[in-house]
């Protein structure tokens, strides 16, 4: 049963720095009613990290299933072209700026983009990919709350 809308009733994909954070008390509550009400999304790049970090193959199916039931948006050829037109725009602001930002990272928020969502996070380097792509940058906390 959906309840209250968190996040301001947008739909994101949560970043791994956001699901790391989860669990902690000052976010937990926002999480789960967001989980509830369909708004967390998930990417390839976000569920290999999260399963990569699984430490039995119990945990690894477990895992599996709760983002099995998530919205997955792709990484599509669109996508990496994105990606690769935010790395450019990210090399004409200063130089090596480029290098500033991970690629699973590039590639997560071109995919948010290309999807109209956000991205869910506890990570600087997607306040710096806004600035070349267009996409909501949001953090699951304040930074250096948690």
């Amino acid at each position: 049963m959906a309840g209250p809308r968190s996040y301001d009733g947008r739909v994101y994909i949560a970043d791994t720095s956001a699901w790391s954070h989860a669990a902690h008390h000052a976010v937990q509550a926002e999480w789960a009613a967001a989980l509830r009400n369909r708004q967390i999304a998930t990417s390839p790049l976000v569920k290999l990290e999260l399963l990569f970090s699984a430490r039995d193959r119990a945990g690894y199916d477990r895992l599996d299933a709760m983002l099995g039931v998530l919205r997955d948006v792709p990484i599509t050829r669109s996508v990496t072209n994105a990606a690769l037109a935010a790395l450019r725009g990210l090399a004409q602001v200063q130089p090596l700026y480029q290098r500033s930002v991970k690629i699973p990272d590039l590639l997560i928020a071109a995919a948010a983009q290309g999807a109209v969502v956000g991205v869910l996070h506890y990570d600087a380097h997607f306040d710096r990919l806004a600035e070349v792509l267009e996409f909501e940058s949001r953090w699951i906390a304040p930074p250096g709350s948690l």
